[in-house]
């Protein structure tokens, strides 16, 4: 038996929410930057009146930690906490990089998948993944914020071909191609809600739920050089 899980994700351009109910997936998806805290909210009421279950009866709700827009996880995170408080639900964080990798499973098949979001400021957020055998993925290496060329010097070769998701690849595509993968492209810009309440099934069954009170965002980048304005020094 399934968790009834509700997913919200507002971490990159694309905003989306999922239920997923005995076993049965509700999605919503749409690109919309600058439009989150319009969008999110209608999205949650759609997909919980065509599932027929009000908040309260959930198990539990995810929500993408990041990395991502500092902006746009910070949106996803208080309106996650804003719904979880009010029907006192635990949460689950949920990798946006992970998201896509499942989301790379679940529209081309791979089970070794490529992850990279452009950061901006001539970076990425980077993260490799390989499926496990019961459907979950692990993490090859370490999910990392990295100038794109320096990734040549921590990347190891590796025998499987690897699908590339996210807007990095197409951002940094000379430095990313460079790394010594054999890679296929995929159409797979940005994460999605029905991902991210897939894999936080995993995680709930392993007791990775915490109180709304304690859910907290992974930026990846920890600080943020500001280039000051002449006389503002």
């Amino acid at each position: 038996m399934t968790a009834k899980i509700l997913a919200v994700d507002t971490a990159t351009e694309n905003c989306s929410v999922a239920l997923i109910i005995d076993g049965q997936v509700i999605s919503r998806s749409e690109v919309a930057p600058r439009e989150h805290t319009m969008k999110i909210l209608p999205m949650v009421d759609e997909v919980l009146a065509e599932g027929g279950i009000r908040l309260p009866q959930l198990d539990a709700l995810a929500f993408g930690r990041g990395p991502g827009s500092f902006t746009g996880v910070r949106i996803g995170i208080g309106i996650a906490q804003g719904l979880a408080f009010g029907a006192d639900l635990p949460m689950v964080g949920v990798s946006t990089l992970a998201a896509m990798s499942q989301a790379g499973y679940r529209l081309n098949g791979a089970e070794h998948v490529a992850a990279a979001i452009d950061a901006r400021m001539s970076e990425v957020y980077w993260g490799m993944y390989q499926r496990q055998a019961d459907g979950d993925w692990s993490t090859v290496g370490e999910e990392c914020v990295i100038v794109p060329a320096h990734l040549t010097e921590q990347v190891e070769p590796s025998e499987a071909t690897w699908l590339t998701v996210g807007t990095g690849w197409g951002a940094y595509q000379d430095e990313l191609q460079a790394l010594p993968l054999t890679t296929s492209e995929s159409d797979i810009l940005f994460p999605e809600a029905q991902d991210m309440a897939m894999l936080a099934q995993f995680a709930f069954a392993r007791g990775e739920a915490v109180g709304a009170e304690h859910a907290s965002p992974i930026y990846l980048r920890d600080t943020v050089t500001w280039k000051k304005l002449p006389g503002r020094e």
